[in-house]
This record gives structure tokens, C-alpha cells and sequence, in this order.
């Protein structure tokens, strides 16, 4: 049983409703689960292009996202941070001392193979135990 729970969620992958299932399963009584996407960057040539407030309005998307994902659940806090996902996800674990990761994994092409998925590398950098759902 787990303490403290980060679920990584894609919001564009279908793993959300079965990684908060799995999360309550593996939190013990008075355990914490918090749900995370990461924005990866946007690339400095690109940031001209983007309107003020932009991105504070897809964070704010993201979280009512991940709150449709997971229904009234009060045992799960949404989070939305900007990084590159597997070292971001991996570090917040770290700054947050979560006890498990859960994160989906698609099945990889080509590309994975050469550079690996996000959730290989979570499992390769992740400072606690990690669940990978398939």
C-alpha cells in the first residue's frame, strides 16, 4: 500500500478512469492521489505566436479534463505543470516524495524503440516504485 500516489495522465490517451481505479486500489485509508499532465514547452520561436493568458487557459482546461476524467472523486487533486513529461513527472515525484507513479504506456513505434517511451524513462528515472498500465 502507497501513501502518497502520482498518476501521470496523457489527456489524449484513454488510461485516466482505469490509473485512478488502480491508484485507489494501491492508496492506503488516509492516502493521497494526485493526477498530473505535463504541458511539454513551447518552443521559443513559436512563444512570439501565442497570446497572453493562452497557456494559463490550457492548464485550466487540463484540470477540468482531468476532473471529468475522475468524476466528484475528492481523494484525487488535480495538477497541471510544463516540462519535458518523463523528467518532469519524475521530478515531481521527487519534490512531492510519492511512494508510486502510475503512467500509461501506448505500444511503441519505431521512433520508441530508438529513444524510448515516456514511460520507460519514468521507469528508468523514477525515485519510487512505478506502475505501467497497458
Amino acid at each position: 500500500m502507497y501513501k502518497k500516489i502520482l498518476v501521470a495522465m496523457a489527456l489524449d490517451h484513454g488510461y485516466g478512469h482505469k490509473a485512478i481505479e488502480l491508484a485507489r486500489k494501491l492508496k492506503e485509508d488516509d492516502g493521497e492521489i494526485i493526477a498530473l499532465h505535463v504541458f511539454e514547452p513551447v518552443h521559443a520561436s513559436v512563444s512570439l505566436y501565442v497570446p497572453d493568458g493562452h497557456l494559463a487557459e490550457l492548464h485550466k482546461s487540463a484540470k477540468d479534463d482531468i476532473l471529468k476524467r475522475i468524476g466528484q472523486a475528492s481523494d484525487v487533486k488535480p495538477v497541471t505543470l510544463t516540462g519535458y513529461p518523463w523528467r518532469t513527472i519524475s521530478d515531481y515525484a521527487q519534490e512531492i516524495e510519492a511512494d508510486c507513479i502510475i503512467v500509461g504506456s501506448h505500444k511503441p513505434g519505431l521512433q520508441d524503440y530508438f529513444l524510448g517511451s515516456t514511460a520507460a524513462r519514468i521507469v528508468r528515472h523514477a525515485p519510487c516504485a512505478v506502475h505501467v498500465l497497458r
